[in-house]
């Protein structure tokens, strides 16, 4: 069970795409990933239980007064529900630590990858109108001069993109960047198109899922190339415009400028805004709680919308999703989550200062926006699917305070060394100055802090690190913490 949530936590430190959920009382990340894929179309399905009805607005309530009050996981927090009797707003917050303003529902948010559902939007209404088809290659729509990758001869096609398995990794190799605060800021279409000459795919597009930005950044590109337009102009034309969303933008206006809540660090330290360049397409929209809405009032067949049929193909084309509980299909940017029944389709955004949740329930006619005004582990996808799905826990435990300490890097350098925690878990503690690191397998390295001699916690998750040690001795073993757990983690020779 642990490898399973450490598995998880490697996934979410890799991808901005994430998805949190409880064990007992303790928050799990879940990650979409897969193995083999086959692209097919599938009917809607058919649900065999009568939907629970949506917590009221007291409940809800305070599950915000909770998350913002007391986890201190936002200084803000706005939820949007759909339903057959009506839309509601319950927020809870402010829009600064210093800014004693309340959120509401036209406060603006950074919605980070919930830009893929509009990017992916835009594509399915582009091959409604025959302007593209999903199987075209991407090389169709892309300057002679660029070589897409392939392997084994099987070219990168739009809905390889749009489903996360065309073979592009997260992020591209040479993102270099004179901000690392602002790191996709500098990257342009010309260092895109480079990367995309000397990227060589490890596996053949369409028969993995790994998590994109690149992917989308790509797609966005060969779209607005098809259409002569620009992403912002793409998205407006098509999208917003159509349906009434005039607070869903690439760059705000002077007035919604006043309207934009603060972003937050974990650690409620303000973040600044992340500029995306190139890859503008993968997470670069900010928008609203009452414009969101009205997106999913489209959705579910409450406003009638010339969108209604590209919104319907976007959960026709589908492959295998990844990792339970939350992803068993992936369509064309939606997660798709089936449980007893009931068919969730569902999208967040982590980025910079903000995570955003969008979910819906076709057959129940649900829908549920959750917008927060800090990047942490889980924001608020827990309560946005369980307002879904009442079946799914939300965490609402007040996390252990951890007070850091001092540690000589003597002792330190006691804990530096590889500890294997299962056949494909093997993580790295290292040490830099009087500061001591992990890197779990096939991710970046993120810092350990001391509230102890051996213990260690991070701030990124709730999660910590007891080292096994005897004296001035290296340590012999590492125990992992996470959701009541633990994990042994034997140090490698």
């Amino acid at each position: 069970m642990l490898n399973d949530l450490r598995y998880a936590f490697r996934q979410l430190i890799r991808s901005p795409g994430f998805a949190a959920v409880t064990v007992g009382t303790a928050p799990v990340f879940i990650c979409v990933c897969a193995a083999s894929l086959m692209l097919t179309a599938v009917p809607p399905r058919v649900h065999a239980v009568t939907p629970a009805p949506v917590a009221s607005d007291s409940e809800i309530h305070r599950m915000l007064v909770t998350r913002v009050d007391l986890q201190k996981r936002a200084t803000g927090i706005v939820i949007g529900i759909i339903e057959p009797k009506g839309k509601r707003l319950i927020a809870h917050g402010t829009m600064a630590i210093g800014n004693k303003r309340p959120v509401d529902g036209d406060t603006v948010f950074d919605i980070g990858s919930i830009t893929k559902v509009f990017t992916a939007l835009l594509l399915s209404e582009m091959a409604q109108r025959r302007e593209v088809a999903l199987d075209d290659p991407v090389s169709k729509y892309l300057p002679t001069e660029v070589h897409a990758p392939a392997r084994n001869r099987r070219q990168i096609t739009l809905a390889d993109l749009a489903t996360h398995t065309s073979g592009l990794p997260l992020r591209p190799g040479n993102l270099i960047s004179k901000d690392p605060k602002n790191k996709y800021a500098d990257y342009t279409v010309d260092l895109l198109n480079q990367f995309l000459g000397s990227f060589q795919p490890t596996n053949d597009s369409g028969s993995h899922y790994e998590y994109s930005n690149v992917g989308y950044g790509l797609l966005g590109q060969a779209l607005t190339r098809r259409a002569d337009q620009s992403f912002a102009d793409l998205v407006r034309s098509r999208i917003t415009e159509p349906l009434g969303m005039p607070n869903t933008r690439l760059d705000l206006t002077a007035e919604m400028e006043d309207r934009l809540a603060t972003g937050y660090s974990s650690e409620l330290i303000p973040v600044p805004h992340w500029d995306w360049g190139a890859l503008e397409s993968a997470a670069s929209l900010r928008s609203t709680a009452n414009d969101l809405l009205k997106l999913l009032e489209a959705f579910l067949g409450y406003k009638k919308s010339a969108l209604a049929p590209s919104m319907r193909a976007m959960l026709e084309t589908r492959r295998p999703g990844g990792m339970p509980p939350w992803s068993t299909e992936t369509g064309l940017a939606w997660n798709i989550f089936v449980n007893n029944g009931r068919e969730i389709a569902w999208k967040n955004g982590n980025v910079g200062g903000f995570r955003a949740f969008l979910g819906y329930d076709l057959k129940a006619r649900v829908g549920v926006v959750a917008l927060v005004n800090a990047e942490t582990a889980f924001g608020a996808d827990d309560i946005g699917m369980h307002l879904l799905d009442p079946s799914q826990s939300v965490d609402l435990s007040v996390p252990k305070v951890h007070k850091e300490i001092a540690v000589s890097p003597a002792i330190l350098d006691r804990y530096v060394g590889r500890y294997r925690f299962s056949p494909t878990d093997t993580s790295i503690i290292t040490r830099e100055g009087d500061h001591l690191f992990v890197q779990p397998p096939g991710s970046d390295k993120l810092e350990l802090f001391a509230e102890g001699e051996r213990d260690f916690f991070l701030k990124e998750i709730d999660a910590q690190i007891t080292f096994v040690s005897s004296g001035d001795k290296p340590a012999t073993a590492a125990i992992w913490h996470q959701g009541g757990q633990t994990e042994r983690g034997e140090r490698l020779k």
